[in-house]
Order: C-alpha cells, then sequence, then structure tokens
C-alpha cells in the first residue's frame, strides 16, 4: 500500500534489505576441498522405508547411526505405495499359509527368484505386519477389528490349486504413505542422526575392498562432509526416472547403484524392469493394483472384457507383466480405446459407491484430478508404465553385498549392505508381484539392521581406518563439474537418454531396438563427459544435483540395455519378439553388470540363480510354465 511505500524510514528498510541479503548462518558456508568429518557406527543412505526400518533397528540396538536422506524423509518414495503389503496373516482365509505366498512369489518371478530369500521373506511378513501395527501404522479394519485384506495380482491358496488369495494388508489405498510417516517417528524416537538433503557422491573403499563410509554434500549450503562407518546401508531406491513416464517421485534416479557402480560393484539382473498395467494415460501416475483386487475390469475400445483372453482364469489378476503385455497388444492390435485407440479403460463404475470411498478414496481423487473422470460414472484411460526395478545391487538375504570373483559368486563385500529398489536379494527374480515390495524393503531393512547388529555386538565397534585423501577423488570431480564449460546441457542429455529408453527398451523389444538404444546411450555417456552446470552458486543448486543424477541414471539405462541386449530368451518383464520363449538350460541365470567409469562400457557376467531354500521347512519349487 502507498501508505507504506510512502513512509521514509520503512521505505530505505525496504531496499537494504533487498541490496544487502543478511547472513542465515550455515547457508553462507563456502564449498571448500576440506570435507566436515563425522563418524558412526553403522550409516545408512535413504531414507524411505527400507533405510528407516535399517537405522531405526540399529539405533534401538544402542549403536550411534546416521541416516543420509537427498530429500526430507517423508518425501521419499515409498509414500507413493498404494495397495498394501502382502503376509498371510490369515483374516479372510484363516488356512492362508506363507508356503503358499512364497510358491506364488517364485512363479511369479518366473523361477529367476533365490528360494532362499524368498522363504525369509514369506516367512517374515506375518511378524513384519504384527510390527508395523504395533507400531501404530492405521491399518483398515474388518467389522470384527482384524486388519483388512484385499486380492492382489498372482497370489493363490494352495500351491495354485485353491482359487484366488487375498493376501495384501492395506490402509485404504495409502498404505506406503501411512508407513513412511509411521517409520519415520520411530527413527527420531529411537535417536537415529539425520542428515537431511544431503547428496552422497561417492562410497569410500579402503585398499582391501571393504566400505568404510561415504563423502556427500549439504545441498543447503554446499558443505562437503566425509562420513567414517564399519556398516554402510545403502537403500536409495530404484531408477524409473530413466523414462519419459513413470509412477515415480523425481527422486528415483538410481543414486545408489551409481556409487556402487563406481566403487567397481556389480549390479544384477537390470534388464527386468516392471511395467504398471495401470498408469493414469498421459501423466502416468499410478492407479493401485487393488483397484483391480476390489472388483475393477480392463475393457478395450470394442467394449470387450479382454482379459479374459490371455488369463483365463485369473483375468485382470494375472502378474503384472502379463497384464501390461495384454494391453500393449490390444493396442498394437488396433482395439485401444479414444480417438487414437492408443490406451484403455479400467472400469470402477460398476462398484458401489460406498465401497469406493473407503477402500479408495486416493485413486478417486487421482482419477479426478489427473484424468478428469468420476470414478462412479466413467472409467479411467489407462497404459502401461514404468513402475518398478527388478534388479539392483546384489543380496543375500542377509542384506550383505555380494561382488562375483572367480568361481565363488558369493563373496561378500565387507561393510557394505543394499535393501529395498536398490537392492536385488533376489526375490522379485525377472517379475514382482504387487503388493511385495512393501514387504521387501521391511523385511531386508529389518535384516540389514540384525546383520549389522550381530556384527557389532560380536566384533565390536572399532572402525577400519580411512585411506589416506579419503573422498578427495569424488570432490575434485564435483569440482570439475562446477568450473567445465561444457557444450551440452543436462536437460537435453537427460531427454535424449529418456526417449531411447522409452522407445527402445519397452514393454517388448528386439534385438534392433537395442542395439539402437545401446549406440544412443554410448553417445548420451560421452555427451555427460563434456557437460555444463550453468548454476555456479553453493546454496540449493538443483542444476548440480540434477548433473550428479543424470550420471547415476546413464549408468543405469547402459546396465538395463546392455543386459537386456545379451538375454535371448522372454521371461517375466523382459520379453523378447525375436525369442518368445523362455529358455531355462541357457538362461535361468542372474546377468551381473560391471561399469567402467573411465570408459563408458559395460561388461556382464553370470551368477547362478539360488534355487535351494533357506530351511528344511520349504522344499525347492520346481520349475513349470507360468499360467494365470
Amino acid at each position: 500500500p502507498e501508505r507504506f511505500l510512502g513512509n521514509p524510514m520503512l521505505r530505505s528498510t525496504l531496499r537494504s534489505a533487498v541490496l544487502k541479503p543478511r547472513s542465515c548462518g550455515r547457508s553462507t558456508r563456502q564449498f571448500t576441498n576440506k570435507p566436515i568429518d563425522h563418524a558412526f557406527d553403522c550409516l545408512v543412505v535413504g531414507a524411505g522405508g527400507a533405510g528407516l526400518r535399517a537405522a531405526t533397528g540399529v539405533a534401538n540396538a544402542g549403536f550411534s547411526t546416521a541416516c543420509i536422506s537427498k530429500l526430507y524423509p517423508t518425501r521419499s518414495h515409498t509414500i507413493a505405495a498404494q495397495g498394501g503389503i502382502n503376509a498371510a496373516i490369515g483374516t479372510i482365509h484363516p488356512q492362508d499359509n506363507w508356503k503358499w505366498h512364497a510358491y506364488d512369489t517364485v512363479k511369479g518371478s518366473d523361477w529367476l527368484g533365490d528360494q532362499d530369500s524368498i522363504e525369509y521373506m514369506c516367512k517374515e511378513a506375518a511378524n513384519i505386519v504384527s510390527e508395523l501395527d504395533a507400531m501404530g501404522l492405521p491399518f483398515t479394519r474388518t467389522e470384527d477389528g482384524k486388519i483388512y485384506q484385499r486380492a492382489f495380482g498372482g497370489q493363490s491358496l494352495d500351491y495354485g490349486k485353491g482359487g484366488k488369495a487375498q493376501r495384501t494388508c492395506a490402509a485404504q489405498d495409502r498404505t506406503g504413505h501411512n508407513m513412511l510417516h509411521t517409520l519415520y517417528g520411530q527413527g527420531f524416537q529411537s535417536g537415529v542422526n539425520f542428515f537431511n538433503e544431503y547428496f552422497v557422491l561417492d562410497l569410500i573403499m579402503d585398499h582391501e575392498g571393504k566400505c568404510v563410509g561415504c563423502v556427500a554434500f549439504s545441498i543447503e549450503d554446499g558443505s562437503l562432509h566425509r562420513f567414517h562407518s564399519k556398516h554402510t546401508i545403502l537403500a536409495t531406491g530404484g531408477y524409473a526416472r530413466c523414462y519419459a513416464t513413470c509412477t515415480a517421485a523425481r527422486a528415483c534416479t538410481g543414486d545408489g547403484l551409481g556409487m556402487a557402480a563406481r566403487a567397481n560393484v556389480p549390479v544384477q539382473d537390470l534388464e527386468f524392469v516392471q511395467f504398471h498395467p495401470t498408469g493414469v494415460y498421459g501423466p502416468g501416475v499410478l492407479i493401485t493394483e487393488g483397484a483391480r483386487g476390489e472388483g475393477g475390469i480392463l475393457k478395450n475400445g470394442l467394449g470387450e472384457r479382454f482379459m479374459a483372453n490371455y488369463a483365463p482364469k485369473d483375468k485382470e489378476l494375472a502378474s503384472r507383466d502379463v497384464v501390461s503385455r495384454s494391453i500393449t497388444v490390444e493396442i498394437l492390435e488396433g482395439r485401444g480405446c479414444g480417438p487414437e485407440k492408443d490406451h484403455v479403460y479400467l472400469h470402477l463404475d460398476h462398484l458401489p459407491e460406498e465401497k469406493l470411498k473407503k477402500y479408495l478414496p486416493g485413486i478417486t481423487e487421482t482419477a479426478m484430478i489427473f484424468a478428469g473422470v468420476d470414478l462412479t460414472k466413467e472409467p479411467i484411460p489407462i497404459l502401461p508404465t514404468v513402475h518398478y526395478n527388478m534388479g539392483g545391487i546384489p543380496t543375500l538375504w542377509t542384506g550383505e553385498v555380494v561382488r562375483p570373483i572367480g568361481d565363488e559368486p558369493d563373496c561378500i563385500v565387507p561393510g557394505l549392505y543394499a535393501a529395498g529398489e536398490a537392492s536385488c536379494a533376489s526375490v522379485h527374480g525377472a517379475n514382482r508381484l504387487g503388493a511385495n515390495s512393501l514387504l521387501d524393503i521391511l523385511v531386508f531393512g529389518r535384516s540389514c539392521a540384525n546383520t549389522v547388529i550381530w556384527d557389532l555386538t560380536r566384533e565390536g565397534t572399532s572402525k577400519p581406518p580411512l585411506p589416506p585423501n579419503a573422498g578427495e577423488e569424488s570432490i575434485h570431480k564435483l569440482h570439475t563439474l562446477m568450473t567445465r564449460k561444457g557444450a551440452h546441457e543436462v536437460a537435453g542429455v537427460r531427454q535424449r537418454m529418456k526417449t531411447t529408453m522409452g522407445r527402445n527398451v519397452t514393454v517388448f523389444r528386439t534385438e534392433q531396438m537395442l542395439e539402437t538404444a545401446m549406440a544412443d546411450l554410448n553417445q548420451v555417456w560421452k555427451d555427460y563427459q563434456d557437460i555444463q552446470v550453468h548454476d555456479k552458486s553453493r546454496i540449493w543448486n538443483q542444476n548440480l544435483v540434477e548433473t550428479l543424477e543424470l550420471e547415476n541414471m546413464i549408468i543405469s539405462a547402459l546396465g538395463t540395455t546392455k543386459s537386456a541386449l545379451a538375454r535371448k530368451e522372454s521371461r517375466g518383464a523382459h520379453s523378447r519378439e525375436d525369442f518368445k520363449e523362455r529358455d531355462d538350460d541357457k538362461w535361468l541365470t542372474h546377468t551381473v553388470a560391471w561399469y567402467d567409469s573411465n570408459t563408458g562400457e559395460i561388461d556382464l557376467t553370470y551368477r547362478p540363480v539360488h534355487r535351494y531354500t533357506l530351511t528344511s521347512e520349504m522344499h525347492e519349487i520346481p520349475l513349470a510354465k507360468r499360467t494365470y
């Protein structure tokens, strides 16, 4: 208002505030070569469900624990999980059994899952749900007060012979949201030291190959930090943002995989990328599988419920790779919906409005915002979209990272662990069952914590010394990025990567498509070596963060494409048009990808699948044709 601006004293004060920015404490600290040192018994990188569960477990045992996250923890991607968490707790089917859950998981993985890890996960599922309930997670309840369970794809009773199972424990359609807030509260209560909005550059490895910490910088003020720890757990999530359209948050850029790859730790089974059947047409926003579990049906442009043609028994509740391929075939054969016939419809308009309000309030809102449809009256236009990465950093069921050496495929990398979507235990194999992801992050987040606690209790908290000049190479790389006058910008290079991945490494793949993608990505890698960071500031430099994230995405994209090109079969989410059958004689094996940071080359080796079980309680599930 004029009467305020007309005041000479106030006008002078406003001018001073604009022309002379005041110091805001740490925000004015300069980016220097000397990092600030920290030491902890255990270091967790990532604050989603896996990271929070791991950090909370170690801290509750009385050991000093740090949790580093490039986000505020409640913005982690776990918050986007909707449908629920699988566990055979018997609310709906009192006879349900964790062994039946394990069978469904092995079958869903197209037999590429490690059966010892699968046994451990499914056996621990009921304990995990009980633990969440005790923490205060507000599960939806039945009328008699038990935890509500809904149907999800690929779930059966009695080893596939007893009909569909309702095994997914749900908190409406906001299970991940409730879980993340619950776990973050537990982390505070247990005394975890949170370093929020810190970007980890690289792992610190000593001359013996042990992981002894990491180097990071504060996004808030640009200060460098060196973390020294006896145990480091990577829980950084997946890399779905390599694609232009996906259900993932912008933060899902494969940072943990990039760190591991640069430290000469391989990544495993990256060719298996899950396309969720029901992303909103256009933006790709997730519509939970729980919508089909509650009775939603898919129809093509002819008004046909087409899933009966592809999965006669399970229809819309077949495994995700089957449903995604079926939708894609309908569209490719001209039976899609809309003027361009480039999507299909998910119908929920036949369900009672009360049911939608009680069990699916989140997607009712999502459909209105992103598709402009009222679920009670009209269908949602949907299309398969990138959702999850089955591959990751290879681990045992204990969470310990492995690096195959010679004839020993399970050599442990001392001091390094991984959990969640960044890892590959491998419980998902070639295709993940819906609602096994929230289970995976908690079971193996807790398993990492238990392994760390056991070691610290037995061996003590003495840390291996940091190597001379630890972290200097990462700091030098950061300075090079900030001072280079490159010819390429982040946005352009990133878009070319996303475009070639979306066109050529998709639901159906051929050798020609994958070779085209490899050529494009090799050029993308070369262009990244001459990239320019235009923002030279030290404070909240998003341009720098996106540049570092891009390198991690390029590594993941290269590994995915090279692995897919080499695997000459169709298995789970990897569907080759030129090799349409599963080949167990040649390809019942894990793909192990090694990255050369000097050349950008990916070398492939292979590691046997664990077809044996962990205990005598469960017998090996023999190979069979996968049908739904």
